[in-house]
């Protein structure tokens, strides 16, 4: 589960440290970088389970491994 204080929050930290996030919105026209902040909160409030107190976004993934024999 992702947790943080808010869906403004996650945006914020993913806007100052995860690449492509950062590098999404710095190509991007002030409000363009408003409809796609619009967007992700959208999508997070989408999948919160948090009971609008903070958020809790399952994060599921799929881990790979190859084994050479």
């Amino acid at each position: 589960m992702f947790r943080y204080r808010s869906a403004e929050h996650r945006i914020e930290v993913f806007k100052t440290w995860y690449g492509p996030l950062l590098k999404a919105f710095a190509a991007l026209e002030p409000a363009a970088q408003s409809a796609l902040e619009a967007d992700l909160k959208a999508l997070i409030a989408r999948f919160d389970r948090s009971g609008g107190t903070s958020m809790v976004v399952p994060g599921e993934y799929l881990e790979v491994v190859v084994a050479r024999r």
